[in-house]
């Protein structure tokens, strides 16, 4: 490509030295015909010489003064730019081999584009500044370090975007949490009735949002005043309660009636200022009241102890210890103490709720183990129908097992609670394990006792059959019910005729002996008294050979139990 300008420069340039002997040949065909002379033509051609020569001087000055500019603006160019690199904080700029022209014209296109940089980084440092500015006002906070008077590097800028962006989200935090605990705030003020005091209050109640300063400690400053508010709250809402408990208790302890009860103030909702303040009006009213009928209230306040005293399984002893409990002297000390004592029982009781109520519900299991052994121990129920003895006994086993796992379950509990305070667990003033193992010895010798008077009982009816002869232990309706069994009733018949006659003749001895008894009549003679005694006991040996033999239920039930002497004694009259 270069060779084909050389050559065509050649060519222009051999063109324009033709045009300029074309020129000069014409001029002198032109003087010739004139007629000009030699001498006026050298002149004129030495003019046309001179001419061209200034003009051409002229073009190659204009040239050269056309390159100084571009070396001179190519010098610029490079100053700038070294300039520019610096403040921009970028590497030197580095240029390549070209004519003059073309690297005039590179160097002054990385000029522009470098100023224009330059421009850009000071209007967005300008921008962020300002953003910056009005943060910082609002939060309180200190403005961004940096430096303004030079041009900001692309790592600044980029930290001061970042820095901008946390401040306006943190704005953004500061003023959510602004508005909510402002509108906590102007609520809990207007229950507690409370009216802005202090400046920071009607500015945090009556100032515009937008004016608010986010500062920190603006903002920790309203956190207290939330929290102190809360407090307040809490604190009335616990003396509240605390009231409302008190007039429950004296309700109870002075038997209000219930419509007094439903119009009362203890109905009202919430702990505004004037719910307290009625509430602390119905206390007062109700400690008068109580004043006026100290006894009543005294005698409430000891079923209420006693209550406490049965689920803490107080004992006697222990009950005995707070003698004002008897005290019959009712004064404002006594109803002190008493107040005193159930405060301080109902405390103990709180504290180890857990493991009383793990008692009672040992109590409760044993109990229903009582009853349904009683139950066991009932002649009727074998009269039930639909699988109840099924039910019992699967029940009686079950709760076998669950006063098995709960005693197990308590004693160690009752470890732990031992030896974490470092003393015995009393119920009903024995430990425990005492308490339980008496339980258990109780109803042993209440099964004893139950065994051994089922025996005496037993015993003595034998005796009674022995002496009177065995009543039919077949129920009437169900003999009325069989009438169609005549093998049976023959049976019975043969059985019932021998102890017809059997009981006849005990009975004509009783009657005789009873009649000559000598507690109501004195008999004449030894004779009379031993003739009216003899007929006795043959007449008792010989039914009690024949029941035997003929009656198998009384057989069954008699289950080779002999009579001894005293006994039989015992129901000769």
């Amino acid at each position: 490509m270069e060779r084909g300008a050389v050559r065509k420069s050649e060519a222009l340039a051999n063109e324009a030295v033709s045009c300029l002997n074309r020129a000069l040949a014409a001029l002198r065909d032109i003087w010739e015909e004139i007629g000009i002379p030699e001498e006026q033509r050298l002149e004129r051609t030495d003019v046309v010489r001179k001419h061209i020569k200034s003009l051409l001087d002229m073009m190659v000055a204009e040239e050269e003064s056309l390159k100084e500019r571009l070396l001179k603006s190519i010098a610029v160019c490079r100053k700038e730019l070294d300039t520019l690199c610096r403040e921009l904080q970028l590497g030197p700029f580095e240029t390549e081999e070209s004519t003059i022209l073309q690297m005039e014209k590179n160097l002054r296109t990385c000029v522009e584009v470098l100023q224009k940089q330059k421009r850009d980084r000071k209007q967005e440092l300008k921008a962020l500044q300002e953003q910056d500015r009005a943060l910082c006002d609002i939060l309180c906070t200190a403005l961004f370090s940096i430096d303004t008077g030079s041009v900001p590097s692309l790592d600044d800028l980029d930290r001061y975007r970042r820095h901008v962006a946390s401040l306006n989200t943190l704005k953004e935090q500061r003023r959510e949490e602004f508005v909510s605990n402002k509108r906590q705030i102007i609520l809990l003020m207007e229950e507690l009735d409370h009216t802005p005091d202090t400046s920071f209050e009607r500015d945090v109640v009556c100032e515009d949002e937008e004016a608010f300063c986010l500062s920190e400690d603006n903002i920790r400053a309203l956190q207290n005043l939330l929290q102190q508010l809360e407090r307040r709250r809490a604190l009335n809402e616990a003396l509240c309660a605390e009231l409302r408990s008190r007039i429950l208790a004296l309700w109870e302890r002075l038997q209000i009636p219930q419509e007094q009860r439903d119009s009362s103030a203890v109905h009202l909702a919430g702990s505004r200022a004037r719910t307290r303040r009625a509430l602390q009006q119905e206390v007062d009213r109700l400690e008068e009241l109580k004043l006026q009928n100290m006894k009543s209230v005294i005698h409430a306040i000891r079923a209420e102890l006693a209550d406490y005293w049965d689920k803490c399984f107080y004992s006697q002893e222990q009950r005995e210890r707070f003698s004002p409990f008897y005290d019959e002297d009712y004064t404002e000390t006594l109803l002190e103490l008493h107040d005193a004592e159930v405060g301080k029982m109902k405390i103990h009781y709180e504290r180890h709720k857990d493991l009383f109520q793990a008692v009672q519900k040992w109590e409760e299991n044993w109990k229903l183990f009582l009853e349904l052994e009683s139950k066991a121990n009932d002649p009727s129920r074998f009269t039930n129908r639909g699988g109840n003895l099924l039910k019992e006994e699967k029940q009686r086993a079950k709760l076998q097992k669950t006063l098995s796992r709960l005693q197990e379950d308590l004693e160690r509990k009752v470890q732990t609670w031992e030896e974490e305070f470092k003393g015995p667990f009393l119920v009903k003033g024995q430990q425990f394990v005492e308490y339980v193992s008496e339980q258990w010895q109780q109803y042993r010798l209440e099964k004893e006792k139950e065994k051994q008077e089922r025996h005496l009982k037993k015993s003595r009816e034998m005796e009674a059959e022995m002496l009177y002869g065995s009543a039919p232990r077949t129920p009437i309706k169900r003999r009325m019910l069989s009438p169609h069994t005549p093998a049976k009733v023959s049976k019975l018949h043969g059985t019932s005729s021998a102890s017809t006659a059997s009981n006849t003749t005990v009975r004509s001895a009783l009657g005789a002996a009873l009649s000559h008894s000598p507690t109501s009549r004195l008999p004449p003679s030894g004779k009379k008294f031993s003739r009216a005694r003899t007929p006795t006991r043959p007449a008792v040996k010989p039914p009690r050979r024949r029941l035997r033999e003929q009656n198998k239920e009384n057989a069954l039930q008699l289950d080779r139990t002999t009579l001894s002497a005293p006994t039989l004694k015992g129901f000769q009259l």
